[in-house]
């Protein structure tokens, strides 16, 4: 099913599956890290979860262990790819939906999983806060955010070739519509939202042009599989992905 009322998108909309068909093709890389990643933090069984920002459903076969799932984007034609690929299975409910006013009632969900989103906000507050409210006493959040502080930024900014300090605060729009977050900002965000961080995982460490190609892919990423959680707590890839709780009533 979706949502009835089309959601506010600040961000440019993806209007075609380049997305997929194009975009993530090209990433073998990136998106075995992102599974690595995720099913390192994520519980692998639960009742409700929802996946925020889930586009044409790329990791909606991660959640198997999950008896009712919920994909929401904000994109109508990735809603309408999710639902020809998952409308038969009637443990996926996929939803057209705004991330910042998310459909459902406080403590609905088990746990919630929000990949490849935040780049698209210059203030993840608003997104984090709604991912906290919607989670029960004792659920979990796996975010994943575009990473300011990363080892390549910093060798950059060093070299010259790039204006802006990896150590800054807040966001930088690194081209239109994408930016990269400092880690406090989204530590601070989280705890704003009523959530603690319980472990963090550095991921695509190896994201360089003509190292990540296909024929490297699988073995870069079983490398990464042993880095990604001693490196977690200093950051250095691009992208960190954070496994969050929300504390349990009293």
């Amino acid at each position: 099913m979706t949502a009835s009322t089309p959601p506010l998108r600040p961000f440019a909309t993806y209007e075609d599956l380049g997305y997929r068909d194009v975009f993530w093709a090209r990433r073998t890389y990136e998106d075995a890290c992102d599974r690595v990643a995720l099913r390192a933090l994520l519980p692998p069984s639960g009742g409700r979860l929802i996946e925020v920002g889930a586009g044409f459903g790329r990791l909606a076969d991660e959640y198997a262990g999950y008896g009712e799932v919920v994909m929401l984007d904000s994109s109508e034609v990735h809603v309408a790819a999710a639902l020809e690929t998952l409308g038969d299975d009637p443990r996926y409910q996929v939803v057209l939906g705004d991330a910042a006013a998310l459909p459902f009632s406080d403590g609905y969900f088990d746990a919630a999983v929000c990949v490849r989103l935040l780049h698209h906000f210059g203030d993840p507050g608003p997104i984090i806060a709604e991912l906290g409210r919607v989670l029960r006493p004792g659920g979990v959040l796996v975010l994943e955010y575009a990473n300011r502080r990363n080892l390549k930024s910093i060798v950059r900014r060093l070299l010259g070739r790039q204006s802006w300090s990896a150590f800054g605060l807040g966001a930088v729009e690194y081209k239109p519509f994408h930016y990269d977050h400092a880690p406090v900002t989204i530590r601070r965000s989280l705890r704003a939202a009523g959530l603690a961080i319980e472990r963090m995982r550095a991921v695509s460490l190896f994201r360089l042009r003509g190292l990540s190609g296909p024929r490297t892919a699988t073995a870069l990423a079983r490398l990464e599989e042993h880095l990604q959680e001693p490196l977690g707590p200093i950051t250095p890839g691009p992208s960190v992905f954070v496994l969050a709780r929300k504390p349990s009533a009293g």
